[in-house]
C-alpha cells in the first residue's frame, strides 16, 4: 500500500469519527435556554416584536425591478472593454457595439411599452 493512500485513508477516517463527534459535543455544551418564550422570534432590525407574519409575500414589481435592472445594468460589463479596446477594433467594433446598444435600447423600449415600469 502507498504512503499517499494510507495517509488519505486515515484522513478520511479520522474525518469521519471527528465531525459526528464534534457535533456531538457542541449540542451538549452549547447554550440551551428554554425558558425564554422569545428565543425563537424572528428579530428585524432592531424591532423586539416584529408586526405581522414573517410570511408575508412581497409584491412581483420587486423583483421586476430587480431583474431589469441586472439585465440593464451587465451592459457596463461589455462597454467597458469596448471602450478600452474602440482604436484597435476600428469601425468594425464601433458598428458593433452600436447594433448591441440598439438591441438594448429595443428592450428598454419594449418594457416601457409593456408598461413594467410604472409602479401603481
Amino acid at each position: 500500500m502507498s504512503q499517499e493512500l494510507l495517509l488519505s485513508g486515515s484522513i478520511i477516517f479520522l474525518l469521519a469519527v471527528l465531525i459526528p463527534i464534534m457535533f456531538l459535543k457542541t449540542k451538549k455544551l452549547g447554550p440551551t435556554n428554554k425558558k425564554i418564550k422569545n428565543k425563537n422570534l424572528t428579530y428585524e432590525s432592531g424591532v423586539s416584536y416584529p408586526i405581522g407574519d414573517i410570511g408575508n409575500r412581497h409584491n412581483v414589481r420587486f423583483y421586476l425591478v430587480a431583474i431589469l435592472f441586472i439585465i440593464f445594468d451587465v451592459e457596463i460589463v461589455f462597454l467597458f472593454p469596448w471602450a478600452i479596446n474602440v482604436r484597435e477594433l476600428g469601425s468594425f467594433g464601433l458598428v458593433e457595439m452600436f447594433l448591441f446598444l440598439t438591441f438594448l435600447f429595443a428592450g428598454l423600449v419594449y418594457v416601457y411599452m409593456k408598461k413594467a415600469l410604472k409602479w401603481q
